[in-house]
């Protein structure tokens, strides 16, 4: 049996996306500035890892960008894979 992946919350206050589950909370974060935004960082809590979390947070982040037309900047190791993995992004970068 597949496991739903709860939904991911977007707080464009903290700029970041969060998933919680198991009473953790992954995250996926950027700092948005002139156009652009800066995916800084990706945390996935140690018990989670391995269920395709990082994947739906990056999906879902970069989706955002691209519906709000900005550059994406990829210092976060795993949003650069992901955009590496995921060439439909490059018109972003």
């Amino acid at each position: 049996m597949e496991t739903k992946t709860p939904p991911i919350r977007h707080d464009p206050i903290a700029q970041r996306f969060e998933l919680s589950i198991e009473d953790t909370t992954a995250v996926a974060e950027y700092r948005r500035e002139a156009g652009r935004v800066i995916f800084t960082h990706t945390f996935v809590p140690p018990a989670l890892r391995g269920k395709g979390l990082a994947e739906s947070l990056a999906h879902t982040a970069l989706q955002w960008a691209r519906a709000e037309k900005l550059k994406i900047v990829p210092v976060c190791s795993y949003i650069a894979r992901f955009v590496e993995r995921h060439p439909e992004y490059n018109d972003r970068v």
